[in-house]
């Protein structure tokens, strides 16, 4: 293992006597060990699989016996928009009226609707009203989650929300990846002018976002009520020659071509897809750009038109599922309940939902290498569960299993 006996006693953490889904790419489905065993050195993996198998010589500072219960990597939320001021219950009232999307959007509401609220709110406001969001997913066995920027519209207030989504590391055990979305909407102050608009973005707010550090990844929405192809492209290009990967909301309310464009970027994800066709299921295959399939907003907007999961698969697309979190069409915190809507309403397969909250959902984030499965080299990121079989975390809804969360073996 390239681990003394000395250097193990002081860093080391055994979990054995424990049932592993290791969602490891080299074993079959969800890569289960019966009577398994997990061990880390200073919060990485250095031995998943039988506990028959680990070396006689492998000494630990603490060995906890997990009671036969199963053990996960721990969970991956990589789309949210966690970061927000306020909420939007009046605009729910109105689509239970019969307003749509656009409609709520042309009214005043909408996305800038949250623009509003953040730019009022301090730093210490936003990390305050976030945290219990948080919490919310960590009680569920969250490990990663991954907070979008969108509704600060400026350099001021949207470095303000990815300095917050940054602070959230500081308050809790928990990885955060951030995604500066300055093309989410226009905002009032740009009169309409969505060229000039992103011309700023791209020109001017994004790269004093990166010269920040505030960014792991740059989004777009490209959408008739957003931007076109054209435009997140600039913004895109500028992502390109700063280094930062680029993610993207596609195809949720029509196809604009959306997951051609991110596939031609070599996007990390194309995220909601509802109108993808065939040949952006293609380019996204050749691409390896992950589909993240959100059923929260699908389920909020009273959508009719869903994802084309079975395109995605004969395709050979990797798709991930998250809580989509906003304040507006998915004020959603719960990353079980979002697996059994994948399943429910999209006949996802109990493998592809939790595939998609830990090794696809890595994948969507850039962190494949790092987290995601339980393998030696990755974080010691891990879920302990109070179930018989892991379909039960599908299954279930209005209802935690979680026994324990380990967060980089604490």
């Amino acid at each position: 293992m390239g681990v003394s006996k000395t250097q193990a006693t002081v860093g080391t953490r055994i979990w054995r006597n424990a049932r592993l889904a290791t969602m490891s790419p080299r074993l079959p489905g969800l890569g289960v060990v019966e009577r398994g065993a997990v061990a880390a050195v200073d919060g990485r993996i250095i031995f998943a699989g039988a506990e028959a198998d680990l070396p006689a010589d492998l000494a630990a500072a603490e060995t906890i016996d997990c009671g036969g219960r199963w053990v996960t990597p721990g969970l991956i939320d990589c789309h949210t928009h966690l970061v927000h001021a306020g909420n939007r219950a009046n605009e729910f009232e109105m689509r239970l009226a019969g307003a749509t999307y656009e409609e709520v959007a042309r009214a005043g509401g909408g996305i800038v609707s949250s623009v509003r609220s953040l730019r009022a709110a301090s730093e210490a406001d936003l990390v305050r009203e976030t945290l219990p969001r948080l919490d919310a997913l960590m009680a569920e066995g969250v490990t990663t989650v991954e907070i979008k920027s969108g509704y600060g519209l400026d350099l001021e207030n949207e470095a303000k929300s990815l300095r917050a989504a940054r602070q959230l590391a500081n308050e809790r055990s928990v990885t955060i990846r951030t995604s500066f979305l300055g093309a989410h909407a226009l905002p009032p102050e740009a009169a309409g002018d969505k060229d000039a608009f992103i011309g700023k973005v791209a020109d001017e707010i994004l790269p004093a976002i990166a010269a920040e550090n505030l960014a792991d990844a740059v989004d777009g929405f490209c959408e008739g009520i957003a931007f076109s192809p054209e435009q997140i492209s600039r913004v895109f290009d500028k992502a390109t020659a700063l280094g930062l990967p680029v993610k993207l909301h596609a195809d949720q309310l029509s196809n604009l071509g959306g997951t051609a464009l991110a596939a031609r970027y070599g996007a990390l994800s194309a995220d909601h897809l509802e109108y993808t066709d065939q040949d952006g299921a293609a380019a996204m295959a050749k691409a390896g750009t992950v589909a993240v399939i959100l059923p929260g907003a699908y389920y909020f907007i009273r959508e009719t038109k869903k994802p084309p999961i079975q395109l995605f698969r004969d395709a050979g697309v990797k798709m991930a599922v998250a809580t989509d979190c906003n304040p507006g069409t998915s004020p959603l915190t719960s990353l079980l309940l979002t697996m059994n809507m994948a399943a429910t309403l999209f006949s996802m397969t109990v493998e592809e939902c939790l595939l998609g909250v830990t090794r696809n959902a890595a994948a969507a984030l850039g962190l494949a290498g790092d987290t995601g499965t339980l393998e030696a080299g990755k974080w010691a990121d891990l879920a302990v569960w109070d179930i018989e079989r892991p379909a039960e975390l599908v299954y279930r809804m209005g209802f935690n299993p979680l026994h324990a969360r380990v967060w980089r073996g604490q």
